[in-house]
């Protein structure tokens, strides 16, 4: 069963909130860069996603997860055209 979820975000944003305009599968909890729960893998798309701040950095560091991961709390969609698939880490 797929469980794309597609949102339209011309003025780009947070990841963290266009996942919950879609009731995407993607757990939140502190939504500060400080628990790690909402760290996914980006399949595609990376270049729509402005850089990670320090903090995010600083994180996924701790975390140790692929080269490829973000926090969706703290990624910001840069304006414009473009498709970011991600896959949530963990259960």
């Amino acid at each position: 069963m797929a469980r794309d979820k597609q949102v339209d975000a011309p003025e780009g944003g947070d990841l963290v909130d266009l996942c919950d305009q879609v009731l995407a599968p993607i757990p939140f909890s502190c939504r500060s860069a400080s628990c790690g729960t909402c760290q996914v893998v980006v399949l595609e798309g990376m270049e729509f996603l402005e850089a990670p701040s320090d903090d995010e950095r600083e994180l996924l560091e701790l975390l140790d997860g692929p080269d490829d991961s973000r926090l969706a709390c703290q990624a910001r969609v840069k304006p414009g055209p473009g498709l970011i698939r991600l896959k949530p880490i963990g259960p």
